[in-house]
């Protein structure tokens, strides 16, 4: 678990202390040597800067995931945001053409009402000019046929 050596090391200088002699019957001060303890903490300095570099590393590499994640979570989101402003886009395109087909009909029907009154009433005149004529022309008839008959009885 300790790649440092540094746990070992202080179960070393704990056992030294443990170990020392109380000092002037006060069991809560020990007298230890002095030279062993202080090799111990200076092997102690000697692993925290590896140590320290390994954690550094291990934050640094964290941070890096960190930043690499919210970057990837902001791609997530401007890409769902650009998907749902496709859609809206899409979704109003589809309004609008309804709308206009919509219009495009009413127009349409408009138009046929239009044009169908327009046919009535071009037809109405036709027939009542036809109508006219046939009753001119069976005017002229009789008028011929009096004559004829005026000229053929007397």
């Amino acid at each position: 678990m300790d790649e440092t050596g540094v746990l070992p090391l202080l179960d070393e200088l704990a056992d030294l202390i443990e170990d020392g002699k109380p000092a002037l019957g006060n069991k809560d001060r020990k007298q230890i040597e002095v030279g062993p303890a202080l090799d111990i903490i200076d092997d102690i300095r000697q692993a925290f800067p590896v140590e320290f570099a390994q954690a550094r590393q291990i934050v640094r590499e964290r941070q890096g995931l960190l930043e690499d994640t919210e970057a990837e979570c902001n791609r997530i989101l401007e890409d769902a945001r650009n998907q749902a402003l496709i859609i809206a886009s899409e979704q109003e395109i589809v309004r609008i053409a309804q709308q206009q087909a919509e219009n495009i009909l009413a127009d349409a029907r408009e138009m046929e009402r239009e044009t169908r009154a327009g046919a009535e009433d071009y037809a109405d005149s036709v027939f009542s000019h036809i109508e006219s004529t046939l009753d001119s022309l069976g005017e002229n008839v009789r008028r011929v046929r009096e004559r004829l008959n005026n000229k053929a009885g007397r």
